[in-house]
């Protein structure tokens, strides 16, 4: 993220000025080099877990097939689903993992070459046809992995707290209210919720 968007955010709010001013520079960074499949894989892995949880499950699920760093869609036709089960993924996920690898087979969810090229709204649209991912899901995807610069993630938990501490709110915002907001950050809506994420950790620590 550049200097660009911490001007536009100090210029366009004064809140988002003085988060800035006191987190410092966004660092920010995304992982272009997973696939589609990948993002979507491990997203589905976190849901409703913690961090470790999640991560203790995928690297079981990747020792399932050794010869690879991460598995391709094809690969899911070597294991059952006994097999992933026994890694700690239930069996609502396994549905949507291998809902997953059928639609990257058949181009619903697009590769890494062809995802760069569409905008933010049309993979939204493809990658929720895929069961157990929805809109946030494919945001975190947006951010992280492709590091699109206008992402406003309204329904993260963390993006809302965040809101909610720095703008000195009792209630949560709706998703709806804080995309209204938001509008003010745009085009730089992405770093305003990494500065957002970054409040909600500040009160944490606290």
């Amino acid at each position: 993220m550049n200097d660009t968007a911490i001007q536009h955010l100090s210029a366009a709010d004064p809140v988002m000025a003085r988060l800035i001013r006191e987190t410092g520079p966004c660092r920010l960074e995304h992982e272009p080099w997973r696939s589609p499949f990948q993002s979507l894989v491990q997203a589905v892995a976190h849901q409703q877990l913690n961090g470790t949880a999640a991560n203790t499950i995928l690297t079981r699920f990747k020792k399932l097939f050794p010869r690879r760093r991460f598995p391709k869609p094809e690969d899911l036709a070597q294991v059952t689903d006994e097999q992933i089960r026994a890694c700690g993924f239930s069996f609502a996920k396994i549905a949507a993992i291998r809902d997953i690898a059928a639609k990257t087979r058949d181009g619903t969810i697009p590769d890494s070459r062809t995802i760069a090229k569409l905008p933010d709204e049309e993979i939204i649209a493809r990658l929720t046809e895929a069961r157990g991912v929805g809109r946030w899901t494919v945001e975190m995807l947006l951010i992280f992995q492709l590091g699109r610069p206008d992402v406003l993630p309204a329904d993260d938990f963390g993006v809302r707290n965040g809101f909610r501490l720095a703008y000195k709110k009792r209630a949560m915002p709706k998703p709806k209210d804080l995309l209204k907001f938001g509008q003010r950050w745009r085009p730089h809506a992405t770093t305003a919720a990494w500065y957002l994420w970054r409040a909600a950790d500040a009160m944490k620590k606290a």
